[in-house]
């Protein structure tokens, strides 16, 4: 018999204590579930100003001055929600999400100045979007900080798909803008040409990405809904290969509006996806108060009799949800790997950005080139110009920055 002080805690209290930190866990969960659906309104109506903002800017404050106003007030009200719903208390003790939570707010606070500059029309169409995407995305980069508090694999999976729909749906809107920009010109430059193609066509990746880990109610949704039409397939032609007709903008609308379209058709397929993660949560919030009403730990241990007959019964059962276990774990490790190049890609662009002074699109440009010149992928740079990054602090300006895939 084990002899421990009164005060010592026992199986019981053990048994007790887990329940109350998984119970806290997942009430922790579905904070951060509401979290990134306040994120992605926030992302959303950003998206729409953008949009506006560029179709304003490149007709001279001819077209979508209502919108673009209107768009405004909605971004507010969505901020004052986000910013409501950012707690402390709520969000896992971490400091790389605090940090970007720290980003994605100062990017925030710089709205308003922005939008002066926009109004009168003090800055180019190229200059506001820029801001606008990092403000973007600031916001969604906190998402997958979020992951690293989540141990259950199907929790993990719908936030990886999640986020890898809504990197996708930012490409798309980043496209409506650069399109909108050329047609409302009334001519598309090589450099504003070739920012449309990469758009284009890293759309795809991201997709794919959701498609590997979504729901099939929610593949057929994206196939059916969330696809590119025939005439935005028409608009990209006319944008890539030729300029496009003098029609005091009327394809510049048109584009516009069919892309808006698109965008609002993608908007509730994320609303979706976000459900299906709440779902989730509440229904492992709900398994865990069925059993804490049961119960199993009571004042007299079952007999030896007992606790044979019940091993007979559960040891092939345990058996299955080991091997089930280690299937997840295994996907689980993949997602974390996954995300985690994510991370070290965005941190190498970074290191570009400071140090060689180029824009994010560039520095992507210049990894993309280095990978394929070194037929390595882009994590693999990326993890080698991290490690030799203190080397450059008294190096020249490299031309590299310059440089375009």
């Amino acid at each position: 018999m084990i002899n421990r002080e009164d005060d010592t805690p026992g199986a019981i209290e053990w048994f007790r204590y887990a329940r109350q930190v998984q119970k806290t866990q997942l009430q922790q969960l579905a904070q951060q579930g509401q979290l990134v659906s306040q994120l992605s309104h926030v992302v959303h109506m950003l998206q729409c100003e953008r949009g506006a903002s560029n179709i304003w800017l490149c007709s001279q404050g001819r077209l979508y001055a209502a919108e673009r106003r209107a768009s405004a007030a909605l971004v507010d009200e969505q901020i004052r929600q986000l910013l409501a719903h950012l707690q402390p208390q709520y969000l896992p003790s971490a400091s790389g999400l605090c940090q970007r939570i720290a980003r994605a707010v100062w990017s925030l606070e710089q709205v308003p100045s922005l939008r002066e500059s926009v109004a009168s029309q003090q800055v180019s169409a190229e200059t506001a979007s820029s801001q606008f995407n990092r403000t973007i995305r600031h916001l969604l980069n906190i998402i997958p900080q979020l992951n690293d508090s989540i141990d259950d694999p199907t929790l993990a999976g719908r936030l990886v798909a999640l986020y890898s729909f809504m990197q996708g749906k930012e490409l798309v809107g980043q496209e409506r803008a650069l399109g909108a920009q050329g047609f409302a010109q009334g001519s598309f430059s090589n450099e504003l040409r070739q920012r449309l193609v990469d758009r284009i066509d890293g759309q795809q990746p991201c997709f794919d990405s959701f498609l590997s880990l979504a729901t099939s109610p929610l593949k057929m949704l994206f196939y059916t809904e969330c696809q590119a039409s025939i005439a935005i397939e028409q608009l990209r032609r006319i944008a890539c290969t030729r300029q496009p007709p003098a029609d005091d903008g009327a394809s510049a609308l048109r584009w516009f509006q069919l892309q808006t379209q698109r965008l609002e058709q993608m908007r509730g397929l994320e609303e979706a996806l976000i459900s299906e993660l709440m779902t989730a949560v509440d229904d492992l919030l709900l398994d865990d108060e069925e059993q804490q009403a049961l119960d199993p730990v009571g004042d007299d241990p079952a007999s030896d009799n007992m606790v044979l007959h019940l091993d007979r019964q559960l040891l092939p059962l345990v058996r299955q949800q080991a091997r089930e276990l280690e299937q997840l774990s295994s996907q689980l490790a993949s997602l974390k790997d996954t995300l985690e190049e994510r991370r070290l890609i965005d941190k190498a662009k970074s290191v570009l950005m400071t140090h060689r002074h180029m824009n994010e699109e560039q520095a992507w440009h210049c990894l993309r080139k280095m990978a394929m010149d070194k037929n390595q992928r882009m994590v693999e740079i990326a993890r080698a110009l991290l490690a030799v990054k203190a080397l450059w602090q008294n190096e020249p300006v490299s031309p590299l920055h310059n440089e375009r895939a």
